[in-house]
């Protein structure tokens, strides 16, 4: 958060946009479409195909998802249809995907 003073001369708080993490390697962006219970999900990822999430141990307790969270997901080496979610996006890292490009825009059917 950035600070400036007004002309009152008192502190104010004003949000800024921060960077997101990139995906690198073989990660890739994705949605979560929908929690099957446990630590498994379905993630709808932006290189068209849809696969089944699986939440590490190490972030089961510190890691809360929900479908339409934006994430960060790794696919596994052996099977391409599934992967390990690494990072849930902040609401200002995903305003800053978004003005950057790297989300797709949705297409609304109605």
């Amino acid at each position: 958060m950035a600070y400036h003073k007004n002309s009152s001369n008192q502190d104010v708080e004003e949000p800024s946009i921060m960077r997101a993490p990139l995906p690198k390697g073989r990660e890739v962006i994705g949605i979560i479409e929908q929690r099957y219970g446990g630590n498994k999900m379905k993630v709808n990822c932006l290189d068209k195909k849809d696969r089944l999430g699986r939440v590490p141990g190490r972030l089961k307790r510190h890691l809360w998802l929900r479908p339409g969270d934006v994430i960060i997901i790794e696919p596994w080496e052996l099977d391409d249809n599934k992967g390990e979610i690494l990072l849930k996006y902040k609401p200002s890292q995903i305003a800053w995907l978004n003005k950057n490009g790297y989300l797709e825009k949705e297409n609304e059917e109605f």
